[in-house]
């Protein structure tokens, strides 16, 4: 009978042992709110572009397009050949920024000189590369899509959601590090 309980409790550890099958997810999600809010981002650009676009011919100035995904045009150009700034110069700026219809939402002269260390300190991601391609004494002005410039959120402050701006910068001083 001693022998008959130890084999039973053998066996009963063996078939409790077989190892346990996959468990396959309780929801199926298809994507739909994922292609939905890529659709949507696709018209929010498509729209953006468009009313840059309209900007940028009812324009008495010449713009460029960058591969950052921005345009300018230059308003003061420096012709000598000069240094434009690298990751750790540090610049002294002024900017303004309105809307494309006109619209100031930060007058130059409400903003104050800016000091910055060139990609050691957060900037929104269009003014950082805009300051790269200019020259002490050059003055610019920009086109940024809200995504190159505070995108969804604004800046909490004067700058709704999804807002394009144009900005106009004037590089101040560049000093090398």
């Amino acid at each position: 009978m001693r022998y008959s309980l130890f084999f039973l409790i053998i066996c009963l550890s063996i078939v409790s042992c077989k190892p346990s099958e996959a468990r396959h997810p309780i929801s199926n999600n298809s994507g739909t709110f994922i292609d939905a809010s890529i659709e949507r981002n696709k018209q929010l650009n498509n729209r953006e572009y468009s009313l840059i676009k309209t900007f940028i011919e009812n324009s008495e100035k010449t713009f460029k397009s960058t591969e950052y995904g921005f345009w300018y045009a230059y308003n003061t150009k420096i012709e000598t050949n000069t240094q434009t700034p690298k990751f750790g110069d540090l610049v002294q700026y002024s900017y303004g920024l309105k809307t494309l219809e006109g619209q100031v939402i930060y007058p130059t002269k409400e903003l104050e000189i800016r000091s910055y260390y060139i990609d050691q300190q957060e900037l929104f991601s269009g003014l950082r590369e805009g300051l790269k391609l200019m020259k002490e004494g050059e003055s610019i002005t920009f086109i940024f899509p809200s995504q190159k410039a505070y995108g969804y959120y604004g800046d909490q402050k004067n700058i709704g959601s999804n807002v394009p701006l144009v900005c106009d910068v004037t590089l101040l001083k560049l000093t090398n590090n």
